[in-house]
């Protein structure tokens, strides 16, 4: 018997999507593509999957109890990878950067020739990732285990809850994103009246405390505002707001986020920033020790200059 692992990994999407079509989207291949590969499974291992109607696709007790062992093996066969990759990295002076559209690496990238020259045999690895709430979470409790540092939030609420430190780099001013077909999309920089009777989009409460700074401001004083919580930053959130024409609490490093959205700086009533850095494990590696000697040599020469 040959299983081919595409088919199988393919298996597993299709089960979790309950459609053809949703988890072909999900694989970026075609429907049909994907159809033929589930077919080329069932046909190898003599049985059937899933039972087809007009409603969708519902797993067949045989597909069950494959597809719990199939989610065993492949998650079995990444945690073996990763630790094959740590294992290598513990041998190599490499620094794993984990990265993703939320969490983007590129500030750390602007700076690595500054910080490649004061630790030469230091080399980066980057390692994207998907920022969903339980990955975002569990990679934050555990840097240092299959990746070293990200860039994210330097925020005492978030790193207190999240089990992590942080370095600063910078400060961001919050500015707000709408759709490029927003009438507020016209503007250069806005006003925090131009946000009156609009939806704007914040995370919970709770979750940042330079946030929840700005909350307590627009609570109080401009109840004009319709104030509307969400409880992740993820593309998600962007699809949102853009597709429901509402406003979203953003930072400037997030204008590549979405193609439909756009940016803008805003004159709140005060000077309500993000401390922007990286965020790594309490219990740093030597080689995470240091780069972030490194690092700090490249800011402070900077702040100096």
């Amino acid at each position: 018997m040959n299983i081919n692992n595409i088919n199988f990994t393919s298996f597993i999407h299709v089960a979790e999507a309950g459609s053809f079509n949703k988890a072909a989207d999900g694989l970026y291949i075609t429907s049909t593509a994907l159809i033929k590969q589930i077919n080329l499974l069932e046909n190898d291992l003599g049985v059937s999957l899933f039972e087809r109607s007009h409603r969708g696709l519902k797993l067949t007790k045989a597909g069950e109890s494959l597809y719990k062992d199939a989610k065993y093996i492949t998650e079995y066969c990444r945690e073996a990878v990763l630790r094959a990759k740590s294992a290598m990295s513990e041998q190599e002076q490499v620094i794993r950067i984990g990265t993703s559209p939320i969490m983007p690496a590129q500030m750390l990238m602007d700076l690595w020739t500054k910080i490649h020259e004061h630790c030469a045999d230091v080399s980066f690895r980057l390692v994207p990732f998907e920022n969903t709430s339980d990955n975002a979470r569990e990679i934050l409790k555990n840097l240092g285990q299959n990746i070293d540092v990200v860039t994210g939030f330097v925020d005492e609420l978030l790193m207190s809850q999240r089990n992590c430190v942080g370095l600063e780099i910078e400060r961001e001013p919050i500015c707000c994103a709408v759709s490029i077909y927003h009438p507020l999309a016209e503007k250069e920089i806005l006003t925090v009246k131009d946000l009156y009777g609009k939806n704007l989009m914040m995370i919970h409460p709770g979750w940042c405390q330079h946030m929840d700074e700005l909350r307590r401001n627009l609570t109080e004083n401009h109840p004009q505002i319709h104030l509307v919580d969400f409880d992740l930053y993820d593309v998600g959130i962007f699809n949102q707001c853009e597709q429901r024409r509402d406003v979203l609490v953003s930072i400037k490093s997030w204008s590549m986020v979405h193609p439909l959205m756009k940016v803008i700086p805003v004159e709140w009533d005060d000077d309500y920033t993000m401390p922007v850095g990286i965020l790594y494990s309490p219990q740093p590696t030597e080689v995470v020790k240091r780069f972030l000697s490194a690092l700090k040599e490249v800011l402070d020469s900077s702040k100096i200059s």
